[in-house]
């Protein structure tokens, strides 16, 4: 009977193994299975994702929609973005960039209406009509005796014409419109690279209002554990009244900061939702953390020239200039004669005549000259070379602001690079001050004014190492926009960890 019992026990365990074992062999064949489906899916439900927070950020299509009801205005969940997500953004939504790109449009067509003089003209009019005037009834009724019905007409004329000699009038104008268009051209351009600094600038804003509304909430939770400390100590007969009440103010202040500080960290946050132009129910914040953006390779001198040569505000000065010259000479061309060609075809048919439809053509040159125009000419010439003055003046003075703006650029970011090295040795420092008088303050040997000021310390070494970073990432998009260099590409990689 035992050794039945052992060989039951014996089979029991053998299964028991034997099944264990199975169940992870299906259940590891199973992982494997939902692995490979999660990797064959997860490029799909990411791009899936994306797309519908796109969705739900871009603003609605009509720009004459103006919500009536407080659900069409009620903010929605907060959306974390990316530095390079917000510029998207806005590159494709900001209001100002599409008016840009809309005035492209509109030189774009008026240069094909100035290229069209470079064609023939083929116009053509038909007139249908009945006459009976006075005069013809009385000459009836006193020759005739009898009043004649109305005379009924049909007449018509094609013309074709072309100006075959402007004297530089049409190719003047065209030259004109040509450098229009690339004035319009570098205006998107000018206005696409100043968004991008100005979305990086407000990014950089809500990224210290979060970090200002972090170290505010931190300095509450410190105090708050100050304050605990002083009540343990008075209620142990090692402290007194006055550290609870100075705990207590300081607790009051800290809370007050804390307040501000997430006021500002929502006002920035629809700050950047307006420049983004996005939709009415969109709220946003910061997904990237606070760190070094990137490097300068460059020395100041090759800053310099390689913004002369990138700014598209000097380019924008030569177009001008180049529109000044181009409609000066059309205007001394409006004192010169125009010869010009044409060719046409009439014909005439009147109902109450027996001869049926006539036709008849002419062929011809025609020379249009204004001997006289009191001085207008001169005058609008004249007033083409004051912009000629005017735009080479501003390029100069362009010139000089590029200049200025590199060189105030490339100073800030020396200097905050300096000042981040400083208030990185300065927070560290701080953080082992205030570990060391709390923990003397914990053992009765300290004070509480010792713990007060060292927390103070450490919330104004975070604060300061906080702009250092971010003052020095405003200073290198302010370089790589006096230089028009993308924010999104920067020059060099970063070399901060």
């Amino acid at each position: 009977m035992m050794q039945r019992v052992r060989c039951l026990m014996v089979f029991s365990l053998s299964a028991t193994i034997n099944l264990s074992a199975t169940q992870v062999l299906v259940a590891q064949e199973i992982s494997k299975g939902a692995q490979f489906s999660t990797k064959s899916t997860s490029n799909q439900t990411t791009q899936e994702t994306a797309q519908t927070s796109e969705s739900s950020l871009n603003p609605d299509p009509n720009p004459l929609q103006l919500p009536t009801k407080p659900d069409e205005i009620r903010l929605q969940a907060t959306q974390a973005i990316t530095l390079q997500e917000a510029i998207a953004l806005a590159e494709r939504n900001n209001r100002d960039l599409q008016v840009a790109a809309l005035t492209l449009k509109r030189s774009q067509a008026a240069l094909r209406q100035s290229q069209a003089s470079l064609y023939p003209t083929l116009a053509g009019d038909t007139e249908l009509g009945y006459e009976r005037n006075s005069r013809d009834r009385l000459d009836d009724l006193k020759y005739l005796a009898e009043d004649a019905s109305p005379t009924g007409t049909l007449s018509g004329r094609v013309e074709i014409s072309y100006d075959l000699f402007t004297f530089g009038r049409r190719p003047a104008r065209i030259q004109a419109a040509q450098a229009q268009v690339r004035l319009d051209q570098f205006e998107v351009d000018r206005v696409q690279r100043q968004i991008r600094q100005d979305v990086t600038n407000v990014y950089y804003d809500l990224q210290q209002a979060d970090e200002q509304a972090r170290i505010a909430q931190s300095s509450v939770t410190n105090i708050q554990r100050i304050l605990s400390d002083a009540q343990a100590l008075e209620q142990g007969g090692l402290g007194t009244k006055l550290d609870i009440s100075r705990a207590q103010v300081q607790l009051g202040n800290a809370e007050q900061e804390l307040i501000e500080a997430q006021t500002q960290q929502e006002v920035t946050r629809r700050q950047l939702v307006q420049l983004l132009s996005l939709s009415e129910t969109a709220d946003v914040s910061a997904a990237d953390p606070v760190q070094v953006a990137g490097d300068w390779a460059l020395s100041l001198e090759e800053s310099i020239v390689l913004a002369y040569r990138n700014r598209v505000e000097l380019q924008q000065q030569l177009a001008q200039r180049t529109i000044a010259q181009q409609n000066r000479r059309a205007a001394l061309a409006d004192r010169l004669p125009e010869i010009s060609l044409f060719g046409n075809y009439q014909f005439l048919n009147e109902f109450n005549e027996p001869f049926g439809t006539l036709g008849g053509y002419a062929t011809g040159a025609r020379l249009r000259w204004n001997f006289f125009d009191g001085g207008a000419a001169r005058a609008a010439a004249d007033q083409q070379s004051a912009n000629q003055a005017i735009a080479e003046t501003r390029f100069a003075q362009t010139r000089n602001q590029v200049r200025f703006q590199v060189e105030q650029g490339f100073k800030s970011l020396r200097a905050n690079a300096r000042s981040i090295q400083t208030a990185t040795a300065a927070l560290t420092q701080a953080r082992e001050s205030l570990d060391t008088v709390r923990f003397q303050f914990q053992q009765g040997v300290g004070t509480q004014l010792d713990v007060i000021t060292a927390q103070s310390d450490l919330v104004r070494a975070e604060v300061n190492r906080l702009r250092a970073i971010l003052n020095y990432n405003r200073a290198l998009a302010s370089l790589q926009r006096a230089v028009s260099n993308s924010p999104a590409n920067p020059i060099s990689q970063p070399s901060y960890p």
